[in-house]
């Protein structure tokens, strides 16, 4: 198993660096990185092997062209092959062998063996053209092209199919050869052409013995084998009657693969085919919905519909409640506050406390966010988003209880709240003792002996005015107190909501878009692989 493409064959090879195959075999290079885990290994690796062996092809010979000519026992295969390349092998000792092994006729030596070793083809298995074993034709047209002769792909040999199997992978062009009596034969149609829909463009089908075939039925059978290949997938593939015995329509079979070798666009179209079809497989596992990422807004709903579960909004209106409570009686005026101490008896005063988070409703939350993402991606992807999603959520809830118990609530009242306390208290004994002093001196006949203030009694000023100040203190205070309560609860809110953003984001949100990025790497890879 590997994680990516071959090193030797790397995504950056300069081989393919800034061209468009280069952009999308880096394209599905990164879909194959993006899938690893979602989507079956096996799979993953076939594709892998497919972009090294796309890049290894682009890295060898330009110069050259590789034709495969396959067919069943009987198609005529190997005769059109001879009559492809102008010679008899078995006349000079190149009769194919009873191994398993392909032959390969090539037009232009020079720098050929590279890519012969990296197809596969023994040295004792090759012909020149332009070696001394074939002096007599040259067809400086087909010159570049090497001209496989590949074993029947219908063959009981074991052996055989797998070098067949082998050999239609790394061919630049594939060329196949039909037999009128079995051109319908599933043994092509299943185990070839349905597996080849991304391969239009580097194959013909040359429908043989056509000379056996009345020549009133010969155009009705041509339009069979297109409508056979149409239900296959390739209803472009060109289909060309020949009969490589008569030498009926060989002309034009050569003179199209000369075509398409001088075009020079075979190896770079089965490349791309390769890539093609390599990342269609990956999005037929994977799935072909366009990636959605969820917007924040989301989230945010999410995190909202949790902290409401935690009951953060009640504990934040406790907090309110009770350091406003508490506040309006530090700044009460003591009279006051002892009659109101009476009106409410011994009723229990309770601490703010947060309480267990509504696990259900944790759930519904996590599990509603968790389908609407599974949504925006692929069937394949579909079951690791939610997964993602929910994973944690046992975890979750606990967290949430074991984090949010542990927040300091801010209920303790500021210190400055204990000045008043006792700028109250001494303003109700200068009231008291200055009433009562007054009251005294009236009482006991003194009070023209009391030393005046802005003509007023010194007692009476002190008692007045420790009554005026402190009730002045009780209402300047209560005003103030309702902006602390209001303050000290937005503080407890924004803290247990930091914590509950903490628990979801790392839990729910953190591994879901981790999932969904991955997801839309992917499909970015795919659509840059198919582009």
């Amino acid at each position: 198993m590997t994680n990516g493409l071959d090193t030797d064959t790397t995504l950056g090879d300069l081989a393919t660096r800034g061209t468009p195959v280069g952009e999308r075999l880096q394209g599905l290079g990164d879909a194959v990185v993006a899938a690893r885990g979602h989507v079956p290994d096996e799979l993953l690796d076939e594709v892998a092997s497919a972009a090294d062996r796309a890049t290894g092809r682009l890295r060898l010979s330009a110069r050259h062209t590789v034709v495969a000519i396959a067919g069943a026992t009987g198609s005529g295969k190997s005769s059109t092959y001879n009559a492809l390349t102008g010679l008899e092998l078995s006349s000079v000792g190149v009769r194919r062998p009873t191994t398993s092994w392909a032959t390969a006729v090539v037009w232009g030596s020079e720098g050929a063996d590279e890519l012969l070793d990296w197809i596969g083809i023994p040295p004792r298995h090759q012909t020149m053209r332009d070696s001394m074993l074939d002096t007599r034709h040259t067809d400086s047209a087909l010159d570049g092209v090497v001209l496989l002769d590949l074993p029947d792909h219908d063959s009981t040999e074991v052996s055989h199919h797998l070098e067949v199997d082998r050999l239609v992978a790394v061919a630049d062009l594939m060329v196949w050869i039909l037999d009128p009596q079995k051109y319908a034969d599933a043994a092509v149609h299943d185990r070839y052409f349905k597996k080849l829909t991304s391969h239009q463009g580097v194959m013909l089908v040359a429908l043989n013995h056509i000379d056996t075939v009345p020549v009133e039925r010969r155009q009705a059978m041509v339009d069979d084998v297109r409508r056979l290949l149409a239900e296959d997938g390739l209803p472009d593939v060109q289909v060309l009657a020949i009969s490589a015995k008569q030498g009926i329509g060989m002309d034009e079979l050569r003179a199209e693969i000369r075509r398409r070798v001088q075009d020079k666009r075979s190896t770079t179209a089965r490349v791309e085919a390769d890539i093609a079809a390599a990342a269609a497989r990956l999005e037929a596992a994977a799935g072909d919905t366009p990636a959605r990422e969820l917007p924040a807004k989301r989230y945010d709903e999410l995190e909202d519909s949790v902290a409401d579960a935690a009951g953060v909004s009640a504990v934040v209106d406790s907090i309110e409640r009770t350091v406003g409570e508490r506040a309006r009686r530090a700044v009460a005026w003591p009279p006051f506050l002892l009659l109101g101490r009476k009106a409410d008896g011994d009723q229990p005063r309770h601490e703010p406390e947060v309480a267990p988070v509504d696990r259900s409703s944790v759930d519904t939350a996590v599990r509603g966010v968790a389908d609407e993402a599974s949504e925006g991606v692929g069937a394949g992807w579909a079951p690791h988003v939610r997964k993602a999603a929910t994973g944690r959520l046992a975890e979750v809830s606990d967290r949430l209880d074991r984090e949010l118990g542990r927040v300091d609530l801010p209920t303790r009242l500021p210190f400055w709240l204990v000045l008043v306390r006792v700028l109250h208290g001494l303003l109700l004994l200068a009231a008291v003792g200055g009433l009562g002093w007054w009251a005294y001196a009236a009482i006991s006949g003194e009070s023209a002996d009391l030393t005046e203030v802005a003509g007023l009694p010194l007692p009476a000023v002190i008692g007045i005015g420790g009554l005026v100040l402190g009730l002045l203190l009780a209402v300047v205070g209560r005003a103030v107190v309702g902006g602390l309560a209001r303050r000290r609860a937005e503080d407890a809110d924004e803290e247990l909501r930091s914590v509950v953003h903490q628990v979801v984001h790392e839990d729910v949100v953190a591994p879901l878009a981790e999932e969904l990025s991955a997801y839309a790497t992917f499909r970015r890879g795919i659509s840059a692989a198919r582009a």
